[in-house]
């Protein structure tokens, strides 16, 4: 590991220390370096439906699931786009085609490994089950979490509340005790909501 690379590690220890009885990981962005693919799969998909956009409304929206991130675009660029059909199509396209590029951000998947049997440990996303479940295949720590939240399965996602409690119940942790890990507001918001406290990984200092 780089020595820029262990220092954010440590930083991400140091600050992670305390009470915490569980840690919360966000996947895209926070355990996987995934989000300059997410965001190509929502241009490409986009542009084949004649709408034109950028990655910025995709880091903007980070963490929300996809129909929702829809709606918002078409808000936006006054486009009628389909949510539930523009999910289902950037999935496929993000699993057949991008998926098996993505690499680990170093320090959080590190962090998660040093902790555990120390501290319970979920991961909370708004990507499918079925995309996490192979991007923690893929990064090689599935068998290190002991529970998932994933979109869709909580009747609000991120920056609601739902999911962060939702794997604080399953863990049988209260929500005071459990440690968020995110890399977007949306994220943070929902952690804060929930009652937790979080790190932002990607603004460690």
């Amino acid at each position: 590991m780089e020595t820029a690379e262990l220092s954010k590690y440590d930083k991400l220890v140091n600050k992670s220390t305390g009470h915490y009885k569980a840690f919360l990981y966000d996947c895209d962005g926070t355990l996987a370096d995934n989000m300059p693919a997410h965001a190509l799969t929502y241009i490409k998909v986009a542009a084949d439906n004649g709408v034109t956009i950028t990655g910025e409304i995709i880091d903007e929206l980070a963490g929300w699931p996809v129909p929702a991130v829809v709606i918002e675009i078409n808000k936006r660029y006054g486009s009628n786009m389909d949510p539930e059909e523009f999910a289902e199509i950037r999935q496929k396209l993000y699993h057949d085609e991008y998926i098996n590029h993505i690499t680990p951000v170093e320090h959080v998947v590190d962090h998660l490994k040093a902790h555990v049997g120390k501290v319970r440990i979920a991961v909370v996303s708004g990507g499918s089950r079925e995309a996490v479940e192979k991007t923690l295949n893929i990064l090689g720590i599935t068998n290190l979490v002991e529970t998932l939240v994933c979109a869709g399965e909580t009747p609000h996602g991120k920056p609601f509340p739902d999911p962060f409690l939702a794997a604080a119940e399953k863990l049988g942790v209260d929500p005071k005790d459990c440690l968020v890990f995110e890399d977007g507001d949306p994220g943070v918001q929902s952690a804060i909501a929930a009652g937790m406290d979080w790190i932002r990984i990607d603004k460690l200092d």
